[in-house]
């Protein structure tokens, strides 16, 4: 058996997405066009199956996504065969474009609990900006941290298009030297009582704390970073919010 990737969604967690996030929730998306113009050069990294890409493309903006994803960018190309994707980790993606806006949605920078690496990310990003581009995104808080369990307990149970059943065992541990939230996860397939498919996942995230992430980005080279608590742009003033949502420019 190979050896798992971290985060990384393969079948039945793409199928479990879909029937659950198909469409982007509806203020997270005007959260994230706010910043969009036409005519502008818009890169979505960690894309996924395309819930906030398709939109962007169905308003004519001029945005590429990139994933790790084979199996998430399939269920994309079903949505938009048009779409410009690149399947790719992110710290081997090279392009020669600079972009005017790059955004990635859904807390999904917290998936590099190594914070080291997350830093290099970042900071390719930043070199992958335009002089008066912006950077968006989100990341999980420590208020997100999930009480520990020791077995795994079905959390989620979806029909199928086939009327097969998907369910997702999980349990959570959160190491509070790291910050990182454990919830390794088990998705199985039943055709009744008969196990058609299991598939596990080491799913880890880093919640974050609040005026961490700003110091990174400084450090990285930001110049203006500002630090919101929801998608109507209030400002952040603590970390018991459930999301740190961050806009960043070179000035």
């Amino acid at each position: 058996m190979s050896e798992l990737k971290q985060n990384y969604c393969g079948s039945l967690c793409t199928e479990m997405y879909e029937i659950l996030h198909e469409k982007a929730p509806q203020d997270e998306l005007d959260f994230y066009l706010s910043y969009a113009e036409k005519g502008k050069k818009i890169l979505e990294p960690l894309c996924g199956s395309g819930r906030f890409l398709v939109p962007f493309m169905e308003r004519g903006f001029d945005i590429c996504g990139v994933d790790l994803s084979g199996e998430m960018l399939e269920k994309l190309k079903q949505k938009a065969p048009d779409a410009r994707i690149v399947q790719a980790d992110l710290l081997d993606y090279s392009s020669g474009e600079k972009y005017d806006y790059i955004f990635i949605s859904s807390g999904s920078v917290s998936l590099f609990t190594d914070i080291a690496l997350c830093k290099k990310i970042l900071a390719k990003l930043k070199e992958m900006l335009a002089p008066a581009g912006k950077f968006v995104f989100a990341v999980d808080t420590i208020a997100d941290r999930c009480e520990n369990d020791s077995d795994y307990k079905t959390t989620i149970s979806v029909k199928t298009e086939q009327g097969f059943d998907l369910l997702l065992r999980n349990k959570n541990y959160y190491d509070e030297e790291t910050q990182t939230q454990f919830s390794p996860a088990i998705y199985e397939l039943y055709n009744g009582t008969k196990l058609l498919q299991s598939e596990p996942m080491d799913f880890q995230t880093h919640l974050y704390k609040f005026g961490e992430v700003e110091h990174y980005l400084k450090e990285i080279g930001f110049t203006i970073v500002k630090t919101y608590s929801s998608f109507e742009k209030e400002r952040a003033v603590d970390d018991q919010c459930d999301m740190f949502l961050f806009e960043c420019s070179l000035g």
